[in-house]
């Protein structure tokens, strides 16, 4: 007897993004750009932001919190909580954690404090990709057992330096899925494409500075001359608890922005999602003779990507949808298209360019890809949670405009810098549009507050000590990052009722 494949995959999503934007036109005016090219080039028009009460933890408990809320589900039930993060705000003690202990306090009341002890909790870190690696294994997970239940979060906040060649693309948010068998929303396949490279696109480094020269640096913006041997009363042998404690004479420091190469990570994202891309091809279809078998033009409906700016997908694609056009033998119309014969040598980065513009690319990306970049223009870069923040907005609009996807296929096109991809594909359930209706998408991105660009600034230097927004009804907020000697660096969090709400 044929045994019967149970589907596993997502059955509901929900997000989590603050409650403050800035107008992308706001800051091209303060850094004298043309909005149009961060508008219309790149599709840019408004960019999350986390307030002061606000992080990564966070904005995952309450996209969690929503998630659990609205499919009335038992905590006690869910039996992993796998957090993809490229924002840990320690270097041992994971977000999930946090994450756990929120939700946890806030159930106690109705299951007890011990409701998520038995579930298993922990980040996975790769750069943007990571939450995509906790999905496939969660989803793994989940087909061991039909009533095992997942949670898998993004959360993140993308900030860059101010001024850089990156800031315009900030953004920060989190989206929390639903992951168990027979789901709603989207079944998920078992061909996986993977192509893994050692590069430096963009990396967080632990920095190294020697104790002296922190010491010199720091006594010269005082106005003082240091000495050519500093004194051995600068190396402490008392707990590291302040910034100049300790005796290792060198300082290491983490920062949240990024070191990047801009143009050099464009490179690596196209060359990764085209080496897994043929990798899922190989794992989807088989070999033909040693080489791909079909190309997979038709399999798939829609397409999303990672989106580290909202036109990010339709730009890079043009290289995997050209070779796959020579593939399905339109030579002919793609040159008749750009005017231009195909160099010999295969398509170059300025024929792509041609491509790009032709009406029938223009057409491909209207009905293929541009429903998944209107939620990223409003929110902005949101690292793990970029390709289901698009997720969501194709889904959001699909159904909002009387769209039948059911038992259609999705392509996904995941990526990390460091770098990492990996291709894989889902197919509709027939209750996709009820629950996509449950996102509120667009309805969450229209209740924000505007920053003007002093309050921006101030925000991104961390020079507030007071939210902008008091921290919203129904929502988790962080309250205290300890300075005690004790236990320094402590976080702690609460939640915010709702005076409408029953207490939990």
């Amino acid at each position: 007897m044929e045994k019967r494949i149970i589907p596993v995959g997502i059955d509901d999503m929900s997000v989590y993004v603050p409650h403050l934007y800035l107008p992308i036109e706001t800051l091209a005016e303060a850094r004298a750009i043309e909005s149009a090219k961060l508008n219309k080039g790149l599709g840019l028009v408004a960019m999350a932001l986390p307030d002061v009460h606000e992080d990564a933890a966070t904005m995952a408990a309450n996209a969690a919190l929503d998630l659990l809320l609205k499919n009335k589900l038992d905590p006690r039930r869910i039996g992993r909580l796998y957090v993809g993060t490229e924002s840990a705000l320690d270097g041992a003690k994971p977000i999930a954690s946090y994450v756990s202990g929120m939700l946890s306090r806030y159930f106690s009341n109705t299951y007890g404090a011990d409701c998520l002890l038995q579930c298993d909790a922990v980040d996975l870190t790769f750069a943007c990709i990571g939450a995509v690696d906790a999905l496939q294994n969660t989803l793994d997970w989940v087909k061991g057992a039909p009533d095992r239940i997942g949670i898998v979060i993004a959360t993140d906040f993308a900030k860059y330096e101010l001024g850089s060649g990156g800031e315009y693309t900030q953004g920060a948010g989190a989206v929390a899925l639903l992951v168990k068998q027979q789901p709603r929303l989207l079944a998920i396949g078992d061909a996986w494409g993977v192509a893994t490279a050692d590069v430096h696109d963009f990396f967080k480094p632990v920095r190294t500075f020697q104790r002296s020269e922190v010491f010199r640096e720091a006594l010269a913006a005082a106005g003082q001359d240091a000495q050519e041997d500093l004194p051995e009363a600068t190396v402490k042998t008392t707990p590291a608890l302040g910034v100049f404690d300790g005796t290792d004479a060198q300082i290491h420091l983490h920062r949240d922005t990024p070191v990047f190469d801009g143009q050099y990570s464009n490179d690596c994202y196209q060359d990764r999602i085209g080496q897994a891309y043929r990798s899922f091809v190989s794992a989807a279809l088989g070999h033909v003779n040693g080489h791909p078998g079909p190309v997979l033009s038709g399999r798939w409906s829609r397409l999303v990507f990672h989106l580290p700016y909202a036109y990010h997908g339709r730009r890079i694609f043009t290289e995997i949808y050209t070779s796959e056009a020579l593939k399905s033998g339109k030579k002919a119309q793609l040159e008749a298209e750009t005017g231009l014969p195909v160099p010999p040598e295969g398509p170059d980065a300025n024929y792509l360019k041609l491509v790009a513009k032709t009406p029938v690319y223009q057409s491909f990306v209207k009905e293929f890809i541009e429903k998944g970049e209107r939620a990223s223009s409003l929110v902005g870069n949101v690292y793990t949670g970029s390709v289901f923040l698009a997720l969501m907005s194709l889904l959001d609009a699909e159904a909002s405009e009387g769209q039948d996807l059911s038992g259609k296929k999705i392509g996904f096109f995941a990526y990390g810098s460091g770098s990492k991809s990996k291709v894989f594909e889902g197919e509709l359930q027939p209750k996709w549009r009820e629950v996509s209706a449950g996102f509120q998408l667009m309805t969450k991105l229209s209740n924000r507050q505007v920053l003007d660009y002093q309050m921006y600034e101030a925000l991104h230097r961390g020079k507030l000590t007071q939210a902008v927004a008091q921290p919203s009804e129904g929502r988790f907020s962080l309250t205290n990052v300890s300075d005690d000697p004790l236990l320094p660096g402590r976080r702690s969090y609460q939640w915010v009722a709702a005076t409408s709400m029953v207490a939990q």
